[in-house]
């Protein structure tokens, strides 16, 4: 009996152990992804990595560095927009990697801090456009005033406010991914970081998930009711008026909204779109290859973003063109070559010297 007992138990255990392997090897072999495509995102990200730095930096600099005009508040709200795309820009490099790399050392710096820090500054990002047009449509509805919220003052209390909660949340993230995060012998293709996502974190990632996606819907019903709102005003101000002053205001503001919102939504509204049903249809085996594309590349059409924004500070920033202009460029060259202030005093003082010397040969041409 005992030796049949024995037969009858194996037999059973063999059967649950063969199951069980097969169950992981089926998931395995679902959240394997053809790799093939990651040359060319390697491409793409360099690419966009060497323009947004380069714009980014650029912008920066006459941001910091140039600009002598007294600050305004949508200025304050460029300059962190600016910021934020240029700590984007500076993340890529660790999104490549992770793409050429097959190391654990590797997928663990990207998932715990890489991945991390480029969706602060992309809801940074993110936020600080909505700043913008928010600030843009204050000035439309007091046109003869300064609302509270668009003070240099509180520009920058909204600026240091955002910083601190993504920062908050995002060191929350990382804190509890380094405490929790599950052994990783070696690096599957996996669709996402999940494989080092203990039960606490997963949680913690769907209430970011949460929240950024709040903050995105937010921003864009904004963006959309400032547009709206522009467009009434100037329709009706063009039925009153249409060759008003007022009326060419408003069309350019709703020139400068629409753009605005158009950066937005070429950028954002693909990978927001995508998120939602792949948080929850991934696990599909037949579904898994299909949301890996289509996560990576609305990705990559968000990074586009650190390409775009240029155009928003040279539209909406007044100073930011002028100090674009061939002139100012010019005298800020002349500036930084050494000796070129020596030489204007110099040329200068000939200058006036040959004044001096003309009028005074014209008093004594009329004494004679």
């Amino acid at each position: 009996m005992s030796d049949l007992g024995g037969a009858g138990v194996t037999p059973s255990f063999n059967q649950s152990s063969v199951s069980n392997q097969k169950n992981v090897s089926d998931s395995s072999h679902c959240d394997q992804v053809d790799t093939s495509a990651h040359v060319f995102f390697m491409l793409v990200y360099s690419l966009v990595f060497l323009v947004g730095l380069l714009l980014n930096g650029f912008t920066l600099k006459v941001y910091f560095c140039r600009a002598q005009q007294a600050s305004s508040s949508v200025t304050v709200y460029l300059k962190n927009l600016a910021a934020a795309d240029f700590l984007i820009s500076l993340c890529l490099p660790i999104r490549i990697a992770n793409y050429a790399s097959s190391s654990v050392p590797v997928r663990r710096v990207y998932c715990n801090f890489g991945a991390s820090a480029f969706y602060l500054n992309m809801y940074a990002s993110i936020l600080f456009m909505g700043y913008v047009a928010a600030n843009r449509y204050l000035k439309i509805v007091h046109p003869l005033g300064t609302h509270i919220l668009q003070t240099v003052r509180a520009a920058h209390i909204i600026s240091t406010v955002t910083w601190v909660f993504l920062f908050a949340m995002t060191s929350t993230y990382v804190i509890l991914s380094l405490l929790t995060e599950e052994a990783l012998p070696s690096v599957p293709h996996t669709v996402s970081c999940d494989v080092l996502h203990s039960k606490q974190l997963s949680l913690f990632y769907k209430i970011i998930h949460t929240c950024s996606a709040a903050i995105f819907l937010l921003v864009l019903v904004s963006l959309v009711f400032f547009y709206y709102s522009t467009s009434r005003r100037l329709s009706v101000a063009q039925q009153r008026q249409p060759a008003s002053s007022g009326s060419k205001k408003l069309a350019k503001s709703r020139r400068n909204m629409l753009v605005l919102v158009s950066v937005f939504c070429v950028c954002f509204v693909p990978y927001h779109l995508v998120r939602l049903p792949y948080a929850f249809l991934r696990r599909r085996c037949s579904w898994s290859q299909t949301f890996f594309y289509l996560k990576e590349l609305t990705i990559m059409v968000s990074v586009l973003n650190v390409c775009l924004d240029p155009l928003i500070y040279f539209i909406f920033c007044k100073a930011f063109r002028a100090q674009l202009s061939p002139r100012r460029v010019f005298s800020f060259t002349q500036d930084e070559t050494p000796g070129a202030s020596t030489e204007r005093r110099s040329s200068s003082g000939r200058m006036s010297t040959i004044r001096i010397n003309r009028k005074t040969s014209t008093k004594q041409t009329g004494m004679l």
